[in-house]
């Protein structure tokens, strides 16, 4: 009955294959995934306020502070999700090494950091596609379109959105990754227009002070656009579906981050190097910026990239959460009816119908934004989690299979612990609160359901009495 029992690898393996996945994706669709998921609500709504409100210009070394210790954390997690390549991500790492306890906060705080997410930037899709359709001449109205704190009915947009994405998901990963890769596409291609229309335009000047916040803003301004790279946990929920994920795993992860970590450098240099960064405090900078040039139909088009960009992360945020219910619900600490697998589509497809509607009645009736602000703080904990746990199974297993090793793992590690744990200081007072009244609630969940349905508990108790 220890809370800090755990799994060995060979039995998540046996339990994988009992409950198979489809393996359907390679290194380029998780190197999509993982662009699908990073490049989005950063890039198009977070760059322009953390610029004018926390870094100024020096925003770019933000994304540079932020991606470095989001580089460390790939390394290792390129370890894991080779070494074992289940469902789950960080919840399934942590269980293997530190324990079902740690596992289910870790998890618990997965549900927080995707859901709540997946509901803020549906609610952005929402802002974006409204600000098009009106700059086209349909104005829908109030009612529909914001959710009744903000003098409106429900945000349909919002959920008209989510439960497409839904019924897209059930259908099928493989469905799911062809679609992201168009969605990425025109996404990669509205970021790249604007670096042409603007990078020109860019006037050095702009850039003094270079620190208008000191070091103090830019270590705020990387707390802050860490929302941005949530999607390394989500990339590594791919592991079970992934054709050869000793291969694949690393090369995904850490080929996506480096991508998406050059591009919001870019466009944080051309942002604040176009216009003064104190004018940059809006939901849409990129469009702003072109529309101050004069680019009123570049502006559109990278709008309607905004909206695709956002879509391919709302649909990725949605995707892993579902996996890591499924992992959760796999290991009986929530009822695991709701990990039955489709018999066509292969997909859970109850838990994704489940975290569907759950998304879009968040995102339809909630003001989610300061909600949102907890996602930052549940990701970074699950971070420091999996390198804790990577580093114990360096001593507790060091003859298991380890197709990819990270390098020089006790710095690596260590470093991405105190980079996490650096930035996690810098969150708001109100983020922490919200993040430990969360875990609390978890807490109690566990020992009043989890604990006592833990099939790994369940397994044990049989043996004793076949002992006996």
């Amino acid at each position: 009955m220890s809370i800090f029992r755990t799994k060995s690898i060979e039995l998540l393996k046996q339990e994988a294959s009992t409950h198979s996945l489809h393996k359907s994706l390679t290194a380029v669709d998780i190197i999509l995934l993982g662009i699908g998921v990073i490049i989005g609500t950063g890039i198009f709504v977070l760059t322009g306020v953390a610029a004018a409100k926390y870094a100024g210009p020096g925003l770019m070394l933000s994304f540079a502070l932020a991606g470095i210790t989001v580089a460390f954390v790939c390394l290792a997690y390129s370890e894991l999700a080779a070494m074992i390549p289940i469902a789950g991500s960080a919840y399934t790492y942590t269980y293997t090494a530190l324990g079902e306890f740690v596992a289910w906060l870790v998890g618990w705080n997965l549900i927080l950091e995707y859901s709540v997410g997946a509901s803020a930037v549906a609610g952005g899709w929402s802002a974006y596609t409204v600000g098009i359709l009106k700059s086209a001449g349909i104005d829908l109205p109030l009612a529909i379109t914001a959710v009744p704190a903000d003098g409106g009915l429900i945000n349909l947009p919002a959920v008209l959105i989510t439960l497409f994405l839904t019924l897209l998901l059930i259908k099928g990963v493989k469905e799911s990754a062809h679609a992201n890769r168009v969605l990425v596409a025109i996404k990669l291609i509205a970021i790249f227009l604007f670096l042409f229309l603007a990078g020109p335009k860019v006037d050095v000047a702009n850039w003094t002070p270079f620190l208008p916040y000191g070091w103090a803003g830019v270590s705020a301004g990387a707390a802050i656009i860490f929302f941005a790279y949530l999607g390394v946990d989500s990339v590594a929920t791919a592991a079970e579906e992934t054709r050869n994920p000793s291969k694949d795993m690393p090369i995904g992860i850490i080929g996506s981050l480096g991508i998406c970590t050059v591009l919001y450098i870019s466009v944080s240099a051309v942002m604040t190097g176009v216009v003064p960064y104190s004018q940059l405090n809006t939901a849409e900078p990129v469009s702003f910026i072109l529309r101050q040039l004069g680019y009123n139909f570049g502006s559109a088009l990278v709008g309607t990239g905004a909206i695709a960009g956002l879509t391919t992360v709302l649909m990725v945020m949605m995707y892993a959460q579902t996996r890591a219910f499924f992992a959760i619900s796999r290991d009986g600490l929530i009822p695991a009816a709701i990990c039955k697998v489709h018999p066509k589509y292969g997909t859970p497809h109850i838990i994704t119908l489940i975290v569907g509607c759950g998304v879009a009645l968040i995102s339809g009736f909630t003001p989610i934004h300061l909600v949102a602000e907890m996602c930052s703080a549940g990701t970074l904990f699950a971070f420091i989690a999996a390198m804790i746990g990577v580093m114990v199974l360096r001593r507790t297993k060091p003859d298991a299979a380890r197709p990819f090793r990270c390098p020089a793992l006790s710095f690596v590690a260590t470093a991405a612990i105190l980079f996490c744990l650096y930035i996690m200081y810098n969150l708001q007072a109100g983020t922490w609160l919200r993040f430990v009244v969360w875990s609390m609630i978890g807490t109690i969940i566990y020992f009043l359901y989890g604990r006592s349905h833990s099939l790994l508990n369940t397994s044990v108790e049989r043996g004793s009495n076949k002992a006996v």
